[in-house]
Formats: structure tokens, sequence, C-alpha cells
């Protein structure tokens, strides 16, 4: 049997105002990581950091190369959430581990098993192959019925 998310650990992670690492995010807008990074610190009040290969600023936010660039005064960081396929995201898992972040989060069609199973191993909370946008939706939409 695999992963299967914690509703109330998805719950607990958007309520709970934090750091986001958005591994992925870059300034191209056609992403998914654009928008749901705009909508994590917006509307959930999440302070948001991009990570991407060239370290580039996203949405006026500073950004890294890696996890690992992040300065002391902005760990722990609480949730590295990552937009990058599910054969690279092994390493990204592997690197928040590294840096004691608190949590992982695994965007929506990025799956890998046996990196989630090393994050809960080192007590990080794992969610996989989900959307805080969706989660959103799925929550106020569940709440009219």
């Amino acid at each position: 049997m695999g992963h299967v998310n914690d509703p109330a650990v998805i719950e607990r992670l958007m309520d709970t105002p934090g750091r986001w690492a958005v591994v992925g995010l870059t300034q191209n807008q056609w992403r998914a990581a654009y928008s749901v990074a705009e909508f994590l610190r917006d509307d959930l009040g999440q302070q948001i950091i991009p990570v991407n290969l060239r370290g580039e600023e996203v949405h006026g936010e500073k950004g890294y190369a890696k996890l690992a660039d992040i300065p002391a005064e902005l760990q722990p960081i609480d949730v590295v959430d990552c937009f990058v396929n599910s054969q690279r995201v092994g390493d990204v898992v592997d690197q928040a581990i590294a840096v004691g972040a608190k949590a992982v989060w695994l965007q929506l069609g990025v799956i890998d098993e046996a990196a989630a199973a090393r994050a809960k191993a080192a007590g990080l909370d794992v969610v996989m192959n989900a959307c805080p946008a969706q989660e959103v939706w799925r929550r106020t939409r569940g709440h009219r019925a």
C-alpha cells in the first residue's frame, strides 16, 4: 500500500501560516506553480520562497537556486512544495530532509513512493499528488453541500 494523504495534515499545513519553499516556481505564468504560489501567499497568507535553477525572483519574492541556499533567518522551512516531475522529486525531497524542512508537498501528478517513505521516516509530514488550491476548493464546496 502506498502513501495515503491525511486530511488533517493537509488542513493543518494550509491553515497554519508558515514558510513555503516552492520548488520549480519560475516567472513562467503558464505553469501551475506561478498561480498556485500566488494563491498560497495572497489567499492562504503563506510566505513563499521561490526555488528554481536560476534563483530568479518571482512575485516580488527573492529566489534561490536550491533549498540549501535559503538563508538561516528563513529557516526552518515549513513546507517544501514540489512542482518538479516525478523523476526529479526524490532529489528535492532528500534536500528538504537535509535542510530540516517540516513537510513536503508533492503537487498533482508528482508521485514518488520511495521519496515519500524517506520523508516520513525522517519525521516530515508528507502530502503527495495534491494541490492546495484544489483542496481549498474541495473544502469550501463540501461546506455548502
